[in-house]
């Protein structure tokens, strides 16, 4: 306990290291997982841009087909549509591309295109940037197309961002086809640069939304297992450090305790060996009242001293579990005015103890325990009160109370009052002893009974506790008439 305060610093300093150690991993797997991503963002465009090739060389190729057969059909030269297709891809899957001649003769040249093998490995380097410098004069961009075939590519590498849209422009970022759903605000967006045609300075340009989504989806189960350890870990040393807070206060409220009930032995010891010493040592056969008052000053302190020991034992067996009750039923009027007529014979203070319970009103309950919590209550209003002090106890089928007229209690001391060991604070006075256990023992046996026990104080004014008879308010009472 004594370096339990730089124990927990140095804790509290590991769980800051450990924490910032897992943030520095975090956005470092972070990067490294978007890295990962814009690689594949820009393998798909590359597919993309190939897959638009041989989409537009079907569309040239269609076109070429629609202009033979107007040529048939006429008779006539080759149409200026032929003449505008100069690459296109044929039946047997070559790559077409012609030239026309001054006298209308059409030159046809075949190259084959292999496809038993991906096209990013057959096209990508060579073929690809020859097929647009080919194809672009003559067959124009579909940005629509190209959109679609970019997602799709996407969607190929589990990549699904919920906008996506090409541009192609020059070298020197300047539109050359332009795309009406780019929205005018650009920096929303991450932007991905493809170079289709080198000799050109042509470029795709793809917008598309954040791909933060996407990462941290790949690292939710990270983030979810790092977020649950630390919370977990935080949890239990924030457990820890309660437990071991509370064991260190009951332990320095144990050290008073002994400390208190020490004196408090110690004290009814002395006056009762003082008065047997007295008896045994003076001649009190020929004075009876010096020797009923010797007697009856051991009597008390021995009476004493029974108390302090029931109370500690009482406190062990309920820590046990052990403790058994024997109810009877108890006549509350006369029950009360019994105890009272008790503590009015106490000579340490001017005392006024008056009952006010209602007649033939019948509570079962332990005798011995709840004569205990009663003689604790009145015991207290009579400690922590000035020279004189009237207590009024009051009882019906609800409940008892014990009003007096003492010091009172502070409201932030109210809480706390029925916790082991706990006194409440009265500053420098040294007139006002006590162990506290009194009031823990009563909180104790009440909830033992299935009772309860509430407080009212005013400091200055008095105190009033009440011991109801039930823990429900809706019940009437356990008591009969």
């Amino acid at each position: 306990m004594r370096h339990f305060k730089t124990i927990s610093i140095t804790f509290i300093i590991v769980i800051v290291v450990i924490f910032s150690c897992n943030v520095y991993y975090l956005i470092s797997l972070y990067n490294s997982i978007r890295t990962d991503v814009e690689r594949d963002v820009m393998t798909a465009l590359a597919d993309a841009d190939i897959d638009d090739m041989w989409e537009r060389a079907d569309r040239a190729n269609r076109a070429a087909v629609a202009a033979k057969q107007a040529y048939i059909d006429n008779g006539d030269s080759i149409t200026e549509q032929a003449r505008s297709v100069s690459g296109i891809k044929d039946e047997e899957g070559n790559f077409v591309t012609t030239s026309t001649n001054q006298k209308g003769e059409t030159t046809v040249n075949k190259t084959a295109l292999r496809r038993d093998r991906s096209y990013s490995n057959q096209m990508v380097n060579d073929m690809s940037r020859q097929m647009h410098e080919v194809m672009d004069p003559f067959v124009d961009f579909n940005l629509t197309i190209m959109d679609s075939i970019v997602t799709e590519r996407l969607a190929d590498r589990h990549i699904y961002p919920d906008f996506v849209a090409a541009e192609v422009i020059d070298s020197e970022a300047k539109i050359i086809r332009g795309n009406s759903h780019i929205r005018q605000n650009r920096s929303d967006y991450d932007v991905f640069s493809l170079c289709f045609n080198p000799e050109a300075g042509m470029y795709y340009r793809v917008y598309m939304t954040p791909l933060t989504r996407h990462i941290m989806s790949e690292m939710s189960g990270v983030i979810i297992t790092v977020f649950l350890l630390m919370v977990t870990f935080s949890m239990a040393f924030w457990y820890l450090f309660r437990t071991v807070s509370r064991l260190r206060t009951i332990e320095e409220m144990k050290d008073d305790f002994v400390s208190n009930m020490t004196h408090e032995l110690k004290t009814p010891i002395a006056i009762a060996y003082s008065a047997n010493d007295a008896l045994l040592n003076y001649d009190t056969t020929n004075d009876p009242d010096k020797k009923t008052k010797y007697l009856t000053i051991a009597n008390k302190q021995l009476k004493r001293l029974g108390e302090l020991v029931e109370n500690i034992l009482v406190m062990s067996m309920e820590r046990r579990k052990v403790m058994q009750f024997k109810p009877e039923e108890i006549q509350l009027r006369d029950f009360a005015e019994e105890i009272a007529a008790s503590q009015r014979m106490r000579g340490d203070k001017d005392i006024t103890i008056n009952v006010n319970v209602a007649d033939n009103i019948v509570v079962e309950a332990d005798k011995t325990h709840l004569a205990n919590v009663l003689n604790n209550l009145i015991d207290n209003a009579i400690k922590y009160s000035g020279d004189s002090v009237e207590i009024t106890i009051t009882g019906n089928c609800r409940g008892l109370s014990v009003i007096d007229n003492g010091i009172g209690i502070p409201s932030k001391s109210i809480p706390f009052l029925f916790n082991k060991f706990y006194r409440v604070p009265h500053g420098n006075r040294q007139d006002i002893r006590g162990y506290g256990i009194g009031l823990y023992y009563v909180k104790s046996i009440l909830d033992k009974m299935g009772w309860a026990i509430v407080v009212k104080s005013t400091e200055g004014e008095g105190s009033v506790f009440t011991i109801k008879f039930s823990k429900d308010e809706q019940q009437d009472s356990v008591c009969r008439r």
